[in-house]
């Protein structure tokens, strides 16, 4: 079997090669193709799935060899391809994993939002209710109800969690792109995100002039991420770290200027 498949990868890369296509994503294609095809009857991590991929890997290496040590971009693409080949079906499992968890999550915010739209009925109609009582009682009801209301710290942790879920969702951007993640894997990451890192930003008379600067490439490194998976170029992984870094400084500053102090409670 891993025979057959190494005699198909140097078959389809000298057809490449005698077509003008033999391109590096041509060949993580060709590898890819060749890999899937046989792995889905093996067990993951088994050692036949292991040996598939040396071979495989080996088979680039014989084809390209005779361009002597500058062959350091075929042999990435063959590792990618065989990663990808050996991961199709688990990758398949993810993406669906990852659009039930985003309906649940979905669900979650619209029960949320409707849990607080009920208790601000209810809290507003005590607060009408109040009006009829003492001006001591009256203060007293007000206290009260602003104490059970959204509190300062609340929404700060509320903030907290959607910027520590946002840059989550760029690690596993990251880790898709390098262990052979599909495009569509990696841009359904980067729609979390950003969809996470709307829900943090604050006001704009609120943002300090730092603060706005890393906003603002923020936004640029996520428009260049998602226009390198539209674009299927090499440079999405480089994309892709660079906003991670970006991502990481900009709620490094953030995290600076949401230190105000709080009053405690009584």
């Amino acid at each position: 079997m891993a025979n057959n498949i190494k005699e198909k990868i140097q078959a389809d890369l000298q057809q490449a090669k005698e077509t003008g296509q033999l391109r590096t994503d041509r060949i993580r294609e060709i590898v890819k193709a060749a890999v899937s095809q046989v792995a889905s009857e093996f067990k993951a991590g088994s050692t036949e799935l292991r040996s598939i991929v040396r071979d495989a890997v080996s088979a680039v290496i014989e084809n390209v060899q005779e361009k002597g040590s500058e062959i350091k971009e075929e042999v990435t693409a063959s590792i990618e391809g065989a990663l990808e080949g050996v991961n199709s079906k688990r990758h398949e499992n993810i993406i669906k994993t990852q659009t039930e968890l985003q309906k649940l999550q979905a669900q979650l915010d619209s029960e949320e939002e409707q849990l607080q739209q009920d208790v601000d009925v209810i809290l507003a109609e005590i607060e009408e209710t109040d009006h009829q009582t003492s001006p001591s009682n009256k203060t007293v009801i007000d206290s009260a109800i602003n104490s059970i209301k959204d509190s300062e710290e609340a929404a700060l942790l509320k903030k907290r969690y959607a910027q520590l879920q946002a840059q989550l969702a760029i690690v596993r951007a990251n880790l898709a792109a390098r262990y052979g993640g599909r495009s569509e894997e990696v841009k359904n990451y980067l729609d979390e995100a950003k969809n996470w890192y709307d829900k943090t930003r604050p006001q704009a008379e609120n943002l300090a002039i730092q603060v706005e600067q890393k906003r603002s490439q923020l936004d640029e490194k996520l428009g260049e991420a998602g226009g390198a998976i539209a674009r299927r170029e090499r440079q999405l992984k480089q994309s892709l770290r660079e906003l991670l870094l970006t991502a990481s400084d900009w709620f490094k500053d953030k995290d600076h200027s949401d230190k105000q102090p709080i009053n405690p409670r009584r």
